[in-house]
């Protein structure tokens, strides 16, 4: 990043109602969901940056203009791919978030904390005026001789307490809050070693600078008395990309997220026990001391007036940031889960037919009518589902995984959109204490900076994550399974199962992860302990309850990096089934009818013998998939006689000379060797060029190719792929790697969310016809 950019002063918005409301909802969340603090706060502009009211889309409901571009996705697929979209429009733009007018969505923190965004003011002289207007409000109520809390008193439980000293106060306050574990001995320009200890003890920096920029964006309502210059040198730090070191555990948040961000406020001080991430002049990453990068932002120090440290610590920025980001990968894994279904629907030859609209229209849950759409759309094109369900042979319908899945999926999308709204409208709002309400002359003392609100997003999205994982848990270890795939091979081996276990070692991480997952579930919330003198005596562990949520996102991660592995190696081996199968037809035609055609005697018996022999060896080569290739063939063969031998022995006009058993073991030798060849010869032209889109549906076609193209994620081909020092292979885990890495930086998450976009045209284009 460069220098600090604040952006010039433009016209004020100041005197400007804010235009961002809410509407009524359907989950009973109330009217105004953003604070009143934007009544003395200069107007949020949500046109530019895409958004429309969060509880319009819980709802279905929206303005005109977004009706007619949104209205063919669902509300939680309306979120996300606006998010996208405006993501993608900042980062390209390279436009600086404006923190005193935008409204501070995840796409707009992401941009800040992931992509190397600025900060802005956009309207400096403005947003001066206004924040200082609050100051000189407090300077003068505490020269009438108002006693005001964490001012003139101790804190929390010490409120009793009485003193004059108001500078004092705030170093005291920073002081014994600077109170966390974070790495030892760290001298300037130094590197933390992490492997020193069992787990990391300080934050990602990108959790600290959405936690600035939320923190900024608090104070600049006006409501916490804090001077320009104070909210300036937090932006100059982000800007600059110096980003304080920041522990990663002793947070309640309750008072707000006390500790983590007075090592924030430490900085501003310059005190140098506290120290700054910064670049070391080439790619990586060197701590500094503060005072050092106040010397190199050529900045002072600051000296905190009353109440000013106070309001920099007292908040909920950082559980509030640390969920913001959780919650974003939470939507993507959200819409990745219908995807990987579909996926599943045809690598398991399932039956589209689950997701009929009917089923919505009789049970109208907007989530669940929300995934079928989407899967069903996802599907379009396929050519591996049941079309013929009255014949459909083995199960009569799909297991629980495939078949409920929108059902499954449906209340997760609903409760990850509620959490999306608590989440963007706590990004937005005053979490201080005490505030200043200049239009009322008064400075109110309450609790806004209680984050149970993040907790309860929080807690619901780590619900749904694992719902979601047990859900492709499932449908993973289904399709590794040879009782349960369908005629796929065990391990979905491409070569002789016997001798290749292809996914047998990802069956059992899967495993791990879901264990885990389910475990990560569990509530944070029910743990409560009393703190800080008993004052403290419901908090809400909302920073905890984040961490444990970008935990669970991980686990969640490994599980769809591992199954989109699995389903791209089942589609390919179904699709290296259907050139052999399409040629096993005319094989069994030419080898029955050079044994039968004379026996037989006329054309209308011999097309009926074969059309029965075509059908048991196909029924067959899906219930023989367990046996190596040696075996298989001469299985199918034999098992296929007893058809063949029943067939003859009810044929009324066979020759006298006409030796049954002869040509029935001629047959069934020929047969045996021509399919085993066949299989061999088609398995080999596959393997040379495998390409699975021709079969497969809209969203499967487009994953596919981008795992094969896009990662160079092979086709796994049995032993020959095992890595040696001259092949350059890779093993089945560093090729899950690959994809798990394109999940974790975000890259994989355009072409999954261009699937909607698809769907978008595809609805649009039914809405033209009908």
């Amino acid at each position: 990043m460069g220098t600090v950019t604040i952006s010039r002063p433009l016209k004020s918005n100041s005197s400007e109602e804010p235009t961002h409301k809410h509407h009524q909802a359907d989950f009973d969340i109330s009217n105004d969901h953003h604070p009143t603090a934007y009544a003395t706060s200069p107007s949020i502009d949500h046109t530019d940056d895409l958004h429309r009211t969060d509880s319009n889309i819980l709802n279905g409901t929206t303005t005109e203009k977004m009706q007619n571009s949104k209205m063919d996705l669902g509300p939680h697929a309306s979120i996300v791919v606006r998010e996208w979209k405006l993501l993608w429009n900042t980062v390209t733009n390279v436009a600086p978030v404006n923190v005193d007018t935008d409204y501070l969505g995840l796409a707009k923190i992401t941009a800040v904390s992931k992509r190397g965004i600025n900060a802005g003011i956009k309207d400096i002289s403005a947003a001066t005026k206004r924040v200082n207007k609050s100051v000189d409000f407090l300077v003068q109520r505490l020269a009438d001789g108002h006693s005001l809390y964490g001012i003139t008193t101790g804190f929390g439980g010490s409120a009793d307490l009485r003193t004059l000293r108001v500078e004092d106060l705030q170093r005291a306050l920073i002081q014994h809050q600077n109170s966390g574990i974070l790495p030892i001995n760290i001298e300037a320009g130094s590197r933390p070693a992490w492997s020193e200890a069992l787990g990391v003890n300080f934050m990602p920096e990108e959790w600290v600078r959405g936690t600035i920029l939320i923190r900024c964006k608090s104070l600049l309502t006006a409501h916490s008395a804090v001077r320009f210059e104070v909210i300036e040198l937090l932006m100059s730090l982000l800007n600059n990309d110096m980003i304080p070191l920041v522990p990663m555990r002793g947070s309640i948040s309750a008072s707000g997220d006390l500790q983590p961000l007075a090592y924030i406020a430490a900085v501003l001080e310059g005190n140098p026990d506290c120290y700054v991430w910064t670049s070391d002049g080439n790619v990586g990453r060197i701590l500094i001391p503060a005072d050092v990068a106040l010397e190199h932002l050529v900045r002072k120090s600051i000296i905190f007036g009353p109440k000013e440290a106070l309001a920099v610590v007292n908040g909920t920025a950082v559980s509030t940031a640390v969920a913001a980001l959780a919650i974003q990968e939470s939507h993507h894994l959200a819409i990745f889960s219908q995807v990987l279904t579909a996926m599943g629907v045809e690598a398991i030859g399932g039956s589209v037919g689950s997701f009929d609209a009917f089923f919505d229209k009789v049970r109208p849950h907007r989530g669940q009518r929300e995934a079928a759409a989407n899967i069903r759309l996802f599907l379009t094109g396929s050519h591996s589902e049941h079309e013929d369900e009255e014949n459909r042979a083995g199960l009569r319908q799909d297991r629980y995984a495939l078949r409920t899945s929108p059902q499954w999926i449906g209340p997760q999308l609903e409760d990850l959109a509620l959490a999306h709204e608590q989440i963007t409208i706590e990004c937005n709002s005053t979490t201080d204490n005490p505030l200043v309400d200049i239009e009322g002359g008064a400075i109110h003392h309450g609790g806004n900076f209680q984050a149970a609100s993040i907790t309860s997003a929080m807690e619901k999205a780590r619900v749904s994550l694992q719902m979601l994982g047990r859900m492709l848990f499932s449908q993973c270890t289904e399709l590794i399974n040879p009782a349960m795939n369908n005629g796929l091979p065990p391990n979905l081996a491409a070569d002789d199962p016997s001798t290749n276990y292809t996914m047998k070692g990802a069956d059992i991480n899967v495993a791990a992860y879901m264990s885990e997952l389910a475990y990560l579930a569990n509530p944070v919330s029910s743990h409560v302990q009393t703190a800080e003198n008993g004052n403290q005596a419901i908090n809400s562990l909302a920073l905890v309850s984040a961490r444990y949520t970008h935990m669970a996102i991980d686990c969640l991660s490994m599980i769809c990096a591992t199954y989109l592995y699995v389903l791209c190696q089942a589609l390919d081996i179904r699709a290296m089934d259907r050139g052999y199968l399409s040629a096993i037809g005319p094989a069994i035609n030419d080898i029955t009818a050079n044994t039968f055609e004379i026996a037989l005697g006329d054309a209308i018996n011999l097309e009926k013998l074969q059309s029965t022999l075509r059908e048991q060896v196909l029924k067959h080569f899906g219930l023989t998939a367990s046996l190596g290739t040696s075996d298989r063939f001469s299985k199918i063969a034999e098992a296929v006689q007893s058809t063949l031998t029943t067939y003859l022995y009810n044929h009324d006009n066979l020759p006298k000379h006409f030796d049954a058993l002869s040509d029935i073991k001629r047959w069934t030798d020929q047969t045996s060797a021509t399919l085993h060849d066949l299989f061999l010869q088609h398995r080999q032209v596959y393997l040379t060029a495998p390409d699975a889109t021709p079969y497969l549906g809209a969203a499967s076609s487009r994953m596919y190719r981008y795992v094969r193209k896009d990662l160079h994620v092979p086709f796994h081909k049995g032993l020959v792929d095992r890595p040696t020092k001259d092949n350059k292979l890779k093993t089945i885990g560093s090729n899950i790697s690959i994809i798990y890495e394109a999940m974790r930086s975000g890259r994989l998450y355009d072409p999954v969310l261009m699937c909607l976009e698809a769907r978008q045209g595809e609805a649009a284009s039914e809405a033209r016809r009908a």
